[in-house]
């Protein structure tokens, strides 16, 4: 080759030869990947890092205003109300039974004496509650004015920074004396001494002399009940040195703004108190996330195996197209068919009707006993009949179709890519088919399969808008007491909770800088997935050898 041939071989585009070029143009778009990963990241950091500071104001003015000495009273309260839903209950269970062999003005007659203890319960926490609302009233007050301040304080700041002096001097600020407005409520204290020992000598009056339940099946709820009250005024004490020893000068230690942010709490827009707890959303993420791998795992790995070691080429070009195109659908579209179709056929099945599927004529004998035995079977499933159609496990079944193509084409491919010599070696020592598959082919795989897993994982728990839609958005967490029935309640998610309140939130408010920490906690969340997807497949892949 002439010297000048490779003078031009080495010249090429701006001095560069394809190799350089191309190590250039796919390293140029790697750099730019992270840099906008790095980018994003500060962003969502430094859009949160301010709630902590702002949460821990909310805490200390929460304390200062006297809201915290009124809810030490509200929490005495609302145990009231615990135990009052609880009566509730005993009777609904004795109306029930009764139902069964009396009339409507039967069951109202023997339920007398149980309706006039329960009135008389209830009526036990009237004074305290009068007081409770007089005293809600002084502490909202209280933090009306420090809120007011608050705001003339920023407005002058910000006049200022415009350089806007003599508008900023127009804004007056008040000066509040936080101790001096709070002397009334604490004054209250003698008031709710006297009227915490009426009520509970009216408590212990009635559960001195309970009345006897018509139906004796139900006699030891109402042994409970009076363990439960008692227990419940034996408290009292506690609640009055507490209300003694409360000082509101005292400061409020940092940590309570972090530990606050997983409490089970989200309450926004109050006129009592926010509070922004990640728990409810956390549970409600997770678990949507388990139901929907629960369904697509098996069916995806199994259909992965079907097509590949199992299904005929005809099989082959019906199945894999018809997977991979439910990736196409917008999920939109899944949570308006999740609304319309999927939760009510779900609601109807777990009340045992079959009346749902089409053709069928249900009035006839034969079906009539069929859906009889249906119903019978699915009474025994805990949680059902479902109370509401839009659930953790309507969401739940949505995710999974959505989450079924990924897992379903990359264990396919895991499949595909252990060595032919593999399965030769196997059938060659005798092994069957399915021995084959069970003992080389998937462990063989193993490392891709559990990546086609985590990657399906990652799928669901990042999806907004068919939980947004189909989950009930109700921010508690399930009654796990119910066993497998919490599956059927409604729940609300991290992702769910940044779509529905981001676009009504004030930029820069506490409630703003919450909703960026619920994305540092999904991003984390990501973060954490990802590292132990390498972890598991590195392991994995190196005990295959």
């Amino acid at each position: 080759m002439s010297n000048k041939s490779i003078k031009r071989k080495k010249g090429g585009f701006l001095g560069l030869n394809l190799d350089q070029l191309l190590r250039f143009f796919f390293g140029g778009n790697a750099f730019l990947a992270v840099v906008v990963l790095a980018l994003i990241t500060i962003f969502l950091f430094r859009e949160g890092a301010e709630f902590f500071p702002q949460n821990w104001r909310s805490l200390e003015i929460y304390r200062k205003s006297g809201q915290e000495f009124v809810d030490i009273i509200r929490a005495q309260t609302d145990d009231h109300t615990a135990l009052s839903r609880y009566l509730q209950d005993v009777r609904d269970r004795q109306v029930k039974a009764l139902q069964k062999t009396k009339s409507l003005e039967e069951t109202n007659a023997a339920l007398a004496e149980f309706d006039k203890f329960s009135n008389a319960f209830d009526s036990t926490i009237d004074d305290l509650r009068g007081l409770l609302g007089d005293l809600t009233d002084a502490a909202v007050a209280i933090k009306d004015k420090v809120k007011i301040n608050e705001d003339r304080i920023a407005e002058r700041k910000a006049l200022l920074k415009a350089g806007k002096t003599d508008q900023a001097a127009k804004v007056t600020v008040a000066d509040i004396d936080l101790k001096k407005e709070i002397l009334p409520i604490q004054a209250t204290l003698p008031l709710y001494e006297e009227k915490s020992a009426l009520l509970k000598k009216g408590i212990e009056a009635l559960i001195a002399a309970p009345p006897e339940l018509p139906v004796p099946e139900l006699q030891p709820r109402m042994k409970k009940f009076q363990a439960l009250a008692q227990q419940y005024v034996s408290g009292f004490s506690a609640i009055g040195e507490k209300l003694k020893t409360w000082n509101p000068a005292q400061p409020v230690p940092w940590y309570r703004a972090v530990a606050s942010f997983f409490g089970v709490d989200w309450v926004t827009n109050s006129f009592w108190q926010d509070w922004f707890g990640l728990l409810p959303l956390l549970v409600g993420s997770v678990m949507v996330s388990l139901i929907a791998l629960v369904i697509a795992v098996p069916l995806g790995i199994c259909s992965a195996i079907y097509v590949s070691e199992i299904a005929g080429l005809r099989e082959k070009n019906f199945i894999k197209p018809y997977i991979e195109f439910i990736s196409a659908i917008p999920s939109v579209v899944l949570g308006l068919f999740g609304i319309a179709v999927l939760g009510e056929t779900l609601r109807q099945i777990s009340t045992g009707s079959l009346h749902w599927i089409p053709l069928i004529p249900w009035d006839t004998k034969f079906f009539k006993l069929v859906e009889r035995a249906f119903a019978w079977c699915v009474s025994w499933v805990p949680g059902f009949p479902m109370s509401e159609r839009l659930n953790a496990f309507t969401a739940g079944c949505l995710l999974a179709l959505m989450a079924l193509p990924t897992i379903f084409s990359l264990a396919e491919d895991a499949l595909n890519n252990v060595p032919v010599a593999f399965k030769e070696a196997s059938y060659a020592i005798g092994a069957n088919r399915l021995q084959t598959i069970i003992r080389i082919l998937i462990p063989a795989s193993l490392s891709g399969i559990i990546s086609a897993v985590l990657l399906g994982f990652g799928r669901v728990i990042g999806e907004t808008m068919v939980v947004l839609l189909c989950a009930g958005n109700r921010i508690a967490i399930p009654d796990f007491t119910s066993g497998v029935g919490a599956a059927f309640q409604p729940v609300h998610t991290m992702t769910g909770i940044i779509a529905q309140e981001m676009g009504e939130v004030v930029r820069g408010s506490i409630h703003y800088r919450a909703l960026f920490m619920i994305g540092i906690a999904l991003f984390l969340i990501s973060l954490l997935i990802n590292f132990l997807a390498q972890k598991i497949v590195r392991k994995f892949r190196i005990s295959i050898g």
